[in-house]
């Protein structure tokens, strides 16, 4: 199925089934994203550096406590 096939099909969908596409589709991306920020925060990923830097900082006791 194409991409207009797709957005034709949708804009024939009643309202209530438009929110909940709209729904899954938000789901969807919130599960990715999650996934996205664990794999660039894990050991290897692409900001393992940055969360290195910040322990040293935490360790050598340059860090403010939140209230």
């Amino acid at each position: 199925m194409s991409l207009a096939e797709i957005e034709e099909a949708v804009d024939k969908l009643s309202p209530a089934e438009l929110a909940k596409l709209a729904a899954h589709i938000a789901r969807r991306d919130k599960i990715a994203w999650d996934r996205e920020i664990e794999d660039d925060f894990s050991p290897g990923g692409k900001h393992k550096k940055a969360l290195e830097k910040i322990d040293a900082e935490i360790d050598a006791g340059n860090f403010t406590p939140l209230p």
